[in-house]
């Protein structure tokens, strides 16, 4: 964790995820009032990739607003929890 993809000469995988912006507070179920309109989003999307490009990283891409089944395995037992 204390080098970057830059570093590593690594690749990334960008996968648009809008369920990131599920406001989880009131409730059982999480709610997307916060989450761009897909315009928008996808615009921001493209942005993203085109700037991690810029870097010099290799950029794979999912399909914005697909539906994917992502597999991945993680390195180590790392943990985040999201509070705001």
């Amino acid at each position: 964790m204390n080098l970057s993809c830059l570093d590593i000469s690594g690749e990334v995988l960008v996968v648009s995820q809008f369920t990131l912006a599920g406001d989880c507070t009131k409730g059982r179920r999480p709610g997307f009032d916060n989450a761009a309109q897909p315009e928008e989003a996808e615009s921001l999307y493209r942005q993203f990739i085109e700037k991690v490009s810029a870097s010099g990283l290799t950029v794979k891409e999912g399909r914005f607003g697909a539906d994917m089944q992502v597999e991945l395995v993680n390195d180590g037992p790392v943990t985040f929890i999201l509070d705001r």
